[in-house]
């Protein structure tokens, strides 16, 4: 039972023995700064069933609470609020609980409770990874570890977009410009390789259509009209075909774009349960709309289209099959859902990762699902993300002008390196440990400077800032729990030591860090129920600045007395766990030594 639900049943005796009312609730707050007090119970709702002065209420209250409850050493009453002060002793005996507890804020999950699903990436096979993808993934990559640290049974999962026009441009210009390039002879990853037959397809593109505008033709009718452009129309559908030189081709390439993606997700420290691909799933869900015109869910037009009217929902009709009977992308996304409730039966809510120019494509997919009879469609959640901008303007693949998620990795552990050596921290690493202390507080600075904000704000990226040693950013934090171990080395002490039983007064900063402390299980469930990184990483902020407050206004190695040290090292040692769970759960590391 935690403090405030050991108060909040004394408050309520309370009102009944004192003034024989019955409270359905207690409203708790923080103590402002301004007054004694560790917790404040707000008295102002309970007029609703008690009458009277709400500064007399407070103090009747306040009386029975120190009479009947161990925890409250003291009490003031600041108009209509009561302002608790909870012993010292309770204080200790809850930081021991917490600092033997390895799992402290983690919640087991239920093998009876259902699976969560959650999908992010899911990038295109005619392209490397950007820096677009990598506010995704990570977004995707850390919702999955919070909501397994929740209790939640988690699947992570992707949907690799591997067929379409934009993939047969990047094979067109290789079969024509690339003279049997591969990956091993040119010694750049797959997916680069790909990736630069992407761009030379639209610069051929654009080639021909103003060569087609120099004879006569108009802009758009060039546009329809380049060769290049109906050749790899003319590959698209041999591959819709099965044509075997072609699909040979496709695997070729798409295998080399798979390599390269694995290389870039082991750079940035994330992983995936399963794999789904486009060209698999997107004849997916038809059966579906069959079913769904049998049961009215959805009608046919005149020309042989089918849609699904929403207009009674506030939206508008949804195509979900063509007139030739060919599938959109909502069809298949509708097959691709069911076909993984199939595949992992246990699974009762998906969680898809998508940037929030398909806010409207969601709502409509879960609309349609729910229409469809399936109960697990009311537990589907977009978490829907801003773009993230740069100070040089907005990325465009086919252009060639993206920020490369690769060469943002080395960038960000370049910069890191800089800035270590500037500060002249580094005296005793070799170089090799220097370089994975780099790369550590470089993809730490990235992740925290994405994961930090609210998934739904759009960011603009500052490589520079987000490696700022001070202030609320990933370096900032890190070299904090450095500074801890520090400290841990430094005592050589065994950290093992029963104190509960320590009769001793709290310093204020030790309170203040073990209140912090305390709200970590709190903040791990809100960060679940809000698929918001930003909470952990905030909160984490908050600690460490709470811990820096105690280390400058408290010795802990010279402190008075044996025990005193003991729970200080203790106290500092049990923050730095915190702190690594808690950048664990946004896929970022710690290390020992800054």
């Amino acid at each position: 039972m935690t403090l405030q639900d050991t108060l909040s049943t004394n408050v309520k005796e309370a009102a009944k023995v004192i003034f024989n009312a019955e409270l359905e609730t207690v409203e708790f707050q923080a103590t402002r700064k301004e007054f004694a007090g560790d917790i404040t119970v707000v008295v102002f709702p309970m007029l609703r069933v008690i009458k009277g002065n709400p500064a007399q209420i407070g103090t009747e209250i306040g009386d029975y609470l120190v009479e009947h409850v161990k925890e409250v050493k003291n009490y003031n009453v600041v108009k209509g609020f009561l302002n608790i002060e909870i012993s010292d002793a309770f204080y200790i005996a809850f930081f021991d609980t917490i600092r033997t507890n390895s799992k402290y804020g983690f919640t087991s999950a239920n093998a009876e409770s259902k699976a969560v699903m959650v999908e992010y990436s899911s990038p295109n096979t005619n392209k490397p990874l950007h820096l677009g993808h990598v506010r995704n993934v990570l977004l995707g990559y850390s919702v999955a570890e919070i909501l397994k640290a929740s209790g939640k049974k988690v699947y992570k999962t992707q949907i690799i977009n591997d067929r379409g026009i934009h993939i047969c441009k990047s094979m067109l210009a290789w079969q024509r410009f690339g003279n049997g390039e591969t990956p091993e002879a040119t010694g750049l990853k797959g997916d680069k390789l790909v990736g630069n037959y992407y761009v030379r397809f639209d610069q051929e593109y654009k080639n021909e259509i103003q060569e087609l505008m120099s004879e006569g033709q108009s802009e758009a009718e060039a546009k329809k009209n380049a060769p290049i452009l109906l050749e790899a129309q003319e590959m698209l559908r041999k591959w819709e075909a099965g044509d075997d030189e072609v699909v040979a081709l496709w695997n070729k390439m798409n295998g080399w774009v798979y390599d390269g993606f694995d290389t870039t997700y082991k750079n940035i420290g994330v992983d995936f349960d399963t794999l789904y691909y486009e060209s698999q799933t997107y004849l997916l869900g038809k059966e579906f709309v069959t079913e769904g015109l049998r049961s009215g869910v959805f009608f046919k037009k005149e020309d042989g289209s089918v849609w699904c009217d929403l207009t009674e929902e506030g939206l508008d009709e949804k195509i979900v099959l063509r007139s030739d009977g060919t599938a959109v992308y909502m069809t298949q996304d509708i097959g691709t859902a069911i076909q993984r409730v199939k595949d992992f039966p246990d699974v009762g809510g998906m969680v898809y990762t998508v940037g929030n120019e398909q806010d409207y494509h969601f709502q409509v997919l879960f609309l349609i699902l729910k229409k469809l009879g399936f109960d697990w469609a009311k537990n589907l959640y977009h978490l829907s993300y801003g773009m993230v901008d740069l100070p040089s303007g907005k990325m465009k693949s086919r252009e060639g002008t993206v920020v490369d998620a690769d060469d943002l990795v080395a960038e960000m552990a370049d910069t890191a390196g800089q800035i270590s050596e500037e500060l002249g921290k580094l005296d005793g690493y070799t170089e090799q440990e220097k370089q994975e202390l780099y790369k550590t507080i470089g993809l730490g600075a990235l992740k925290y400077y994405i994961l930090k904000v609210d998934p739904r704000k759009r960011i603009m990226f500052d490589p520079k800032e987000s490696i700022d040693f001070q202030g609320n950013t990933g370096p900032f934090i890190q070299y904090t729990y450095a500074r801890i171990q520090s400290i841990l080395r430094k005592s050589n002490m065994n950290l093992d030591v029963v104190l509960s039983d320590l009769e001793m007064p709290l310093h204020e900063k030790e309170k203040e860090l073990i209140k912090q402390l305390e709200l970590f299980p709190e903040v791990v469930q809100n960060a679940a129920s809000h698929y918001s990184p930003a909470l952990i990483a905030n909160y984490t902020y908050d600690l460490v600045k709470e811990f820096n407050s105690f280390y400058q206004n408290v010795s802990i190695l010279g402190a008075h007395t044996e025990h005193e040290k003991t729970f200080r090292v203790q106290l500092s040692n049990t923050v730095a766990e915190v702190i690594k769970k808690a950048f664990g759960l946004l896929g970022i590391e710690v290390p020992e030594r800054m």
